[in-house]
């Protein structure tokens, strides 16, 4: 069984951390991260899905994709392997692997 990731713990500073996504600044763009979490009329519950995170995000990664051509969107990159990321950050940090997938830069 896979492990959830009820809160994503990286060393980039935090932005805001919502009810199922935690956000990152990365300078002049954001760090999406879709967690396991469960929420509930506006109530993050206790528990959490496992993979909710990659499911959650690859369907909003596929739509701005798939949509990009009708109208802009703010995806600039999903995200499926951590070093994917090295670009967007102004230094090399460690990563954990649990980010791809399951995170886009915005």
């Amino acid at each position: 069984m896979s492990t959830t990731i009820f809160e994503a713990d990286l060393p980039i500073p935090l932005y805001r951390r919502g009810k199922v996504r935690d956000t990152y600044d990365l300078g002049d763009k954001l760090l999406i991260v879709s967690t396991d979490r469960i929420s509930a009329f506006d109530v993050v519950l206790p528990c959490a899905i496992p993979c909710k995170g990659l499911v959650l995000n690859q369907l909003s990664c596929f739509w701005f994709q798939r949509t990009s051509h009708i109208i802009p969107n703010h995806l600039r990159a999903a995200i499926y392997d951590t070093s994917e990321l090295e670009r967007f950050l102004p230094e090399k940090v460690a990563l954990p692997d649990y980010l791809a997938g399951r995170s886009m830069v915005v």
